[in-house]
């Protein structure tokens, strides 16, 4: 279990106060290199960020477990606004539970345990939120929908929105997909022979099981670490999805953050299909 896994630091994930703006400071120039150089990113929309409100940033995973454009997206923020300006990230618990040494890295840039509590407790810091709904699923959906926002139907980041009466900020990215050719998941397959007595290795179940195309592998089968390739990424950051109706009472009508969580799928793949048409013209 993950407090097993974490026992050399409990807290870990499970606090604000990880986030280190010296360590962030140090992987500039690392991420700048890969920005500028091995991505060749094109970014716009950063001024749909208001100045000085905390907002509830939601974004489509891609790249496998790298997710390249979440890290080139992680330097936009930093350099325009500074390594200061607090925003969080939730990371999925399977990822503080498998690498807890990675995980502990992560937490310095200002990842926290994908957990409700975590999420309220950094807006109510007054921070702004990153979260992928997506998860394991989005990171390694096959590559015949990579061009398609995938939430696996997870409506949470609704919730929290409508509760803390935040506006969603979505952020979109065309070419990460791309640094990884997903072929097929085979993890129902697996599933089933887990039912049938076959144990998970670790004992952790991995949510998905991708066969893929990359770097360093070849062919790589299940949710394995991977080194993007240097594949052009254009990123977007899209106008804020403010909401008619926030609230506790919002928050608990299924009907409601279903219409909202509809609406928010709906923009963002209009912004993607913007995207892609601009990045196969350009």
């Amino acid at each position: 279990m993950l407090q097993k896994q974490l026992k050399s630091n409990p807290k870990l994930g499970w606090t604000l106060d990880e986030r280190d703006p010296k360590f962030i400071e140090s992987l500039m120039p690392l991420l700048s290199f890969l920005y500028s150089y091995y991505f060749r990113v094109k970014t716009d929309g950063w001024q749909h960020i208001p100045p000085q409100e905390k907002v509830l940033f939601v974004g489509s995973h891609n790249g496998g477990l790298a997710a390249p454009d979440m890290l080139m997206m992680m330097y936009d923020w930093f350099r325009r606004f500074g390594v200061e300006r607090p925003v969080y990230g939730l990371m999925h618990p399977k990822v503080w539970e498998l690498t807890p040494q990675i995980a502990q890295m992560a937490a310095k840039t200002g990842a926290i345990m994908a957990h409700p509590k975590m999420a309220y407790a950094a807006l109510r810091a007054g921070a702004s939120v990153l979260v992928y709904p997506g998860g394991a699923e989005d990171i390694f959906r096959p590559h015949n929908l990579r061009n398609k926002i995938y939430f696996a139907g997870r409506q949470g980041f609704i919730k929290l929105a409508l509760r803390e009466n935040v506006p969603i900020v979505p952020m979109i990215s065309c070419g990460a997909h791309d640094t990884l050719i997903v072929l097929a998941d085979i993890y129902q397959m697996l599933q089933q022979l887990h039912k049938w007595g076959m144990p998970w290795l670790f004992g952790i179940d991995p949510v998905v099981f991708p066969i893929y195309l990359g770097l360093p592998w070849g062919l790589a089968i299940g949710p394995l670490p991977n080194i993007p390739l240097p594949v052009p990424i254009q990123t977007r950051v899209c106008p804020p999805i403010v909401f008619e109706r926030y609230g506790r009472e919002a928050a608990s009508d299924r009907h409601y953050v279903n219409e909202c969580y509809e609406l928010v799928v709906t923009q963002m793949q209009q912004e993607l299909d913007q995207l892609v048409m601009l990045s196969t013209k350009g």
